[in-house]
């Protein structure tokens, strides 16, 4: 089965290595008993994905990407195992998809007069109030 990532970029699902662990947290027996903690781990670099986004994946600073060049995701909500698979690879699909996408060009802009001229107040009043309480106390 392969997964989509976009268009024109699919993924055989073998590069996808599944892990299930225990939760963590309270839950009583069943946390202790049962692994539905799912752990996706899959690695950039020896990916099928075009080199484009490998680099953006790389250069991405992600808590979920290590410095080897590996993604891992680990999703614990759910009680079951299937819906955090399921929630992981969503989670795994966003972040390569979101590698592909080309931030907006900031354009620089001016303060407006008037905003600049109400800034100029604000600080003479703020400055004028900061002075009342200059003075020396009387004895």
């Amino acid at each position: 089965m392969a997964i989509q990532i976009s268009g024109s970029v699919l993924l055989n699902d073998n590069e996808l290595e599944w892990q299930f662990i225990r939760s963590s947290g309270a839950g009583g027996q069943h946390v202790n008993k049962v692994s539905t903690a799912a752990q996706l781990i899959f690695d950039i670099n020896a990916s099928s994905l075009p080199q484009f986004y490998k680099d953006k994946l790389l250069a991405k600073s992600d808590h979920r990407i290590t410095q080897s060049g590996k993604i891992i995701i680990k999703c614990q909500q759910s009680r079951s195992q299937e819906m955090n698979r399921e929630q992981a690879l969503t989670q795994f699909i966003e972040l390569v998809q979101s590698a592909a996408r080309v931030a907006k060009k900031r354009v620089a802009t001016k303060a407006t007069y008037g905003s600049q001229q109400r800034r100029l107040e604000h600080k003479k009043q703020r400055g004028a109030t900061k002075a009342l309480r200059q003075g020396k106390p009387q004895i």
